[in-house]
């Protein structure tokens, strides 16, 4: 399949502000409180909510983070190179892709809190993925990044940052 076959086969549609193509496949009806939630935003939740996602060449998943852990499932495609900034200044790059022998693993977790943003590796047409969010993703979650307070927290990933960021942020 193309990239257009498969955005029309599982229906995808554009994801605003973060980039690629998504539809949401599950909201859990199993219902949490607010008083339970760990820094979510909003009254109640869904205790987890999953999607498909497409990163296509040229586009990225641009850097933001959620008050919930999120696990990336790959499914499909080219390996995504995916940096992960965490509170206390230090950082990771991880491949999600399905070639172990180059280092890559099929599955991944973003903690809650962590700055995160993805790309296909150089030469990539695409990548298809689930993600898994635990609270329950709602949009308002969304924190989007800024590009100079990123540069400068995280100097050792500054070129990353600025491959990951839009140039508004």
């Amino acid at each position: 399949m193309n990239i257009d076959e498969i955005i029309k086969h599982l229906d995808l549609i554009p994801l605003p502000e973060e980039g690629g193509y998504y539809r949401e496949t599950y909201r859990s009806d199993f219902i949490i409180e607010k008083a339970q939630l760990n820094g979510g935003v909003g009254e109640r939740r869904s205790i987890y909510t999953c999607i498909y996602y497409l990163i296509t060449d040229g586009v990225f998943s641009a850097l933001h983070r959620l008050p919930a852990d999120e696990i990336w499932h790959f499914y499909l495609g080219d390996p995504i190179e995916q940096l992960q900034l965490f509170p206390d200044g230090s950082g990771k790059i991880i491949e999600i892709g399905n070639d172990f022998q180059r280092g890559q693993v099929p599955q991944i977790l973003v903690p809650k809190k962590v700055w995160q943003g993805s790309r296909l590796k150089d030469g990539g047409k695409f990548a298809l993925v689930g993600t898994t969010t635990s609270p329950g993703f709602e949009f308002e979650d969304y924190e989007d990044s800024n590009k100079a307070d990123l540069v400068k927290q995280y100097p050792a990933f500054s070129a990353l940052i600025n491959q990951l960021t839009y140039p508004e942020q």
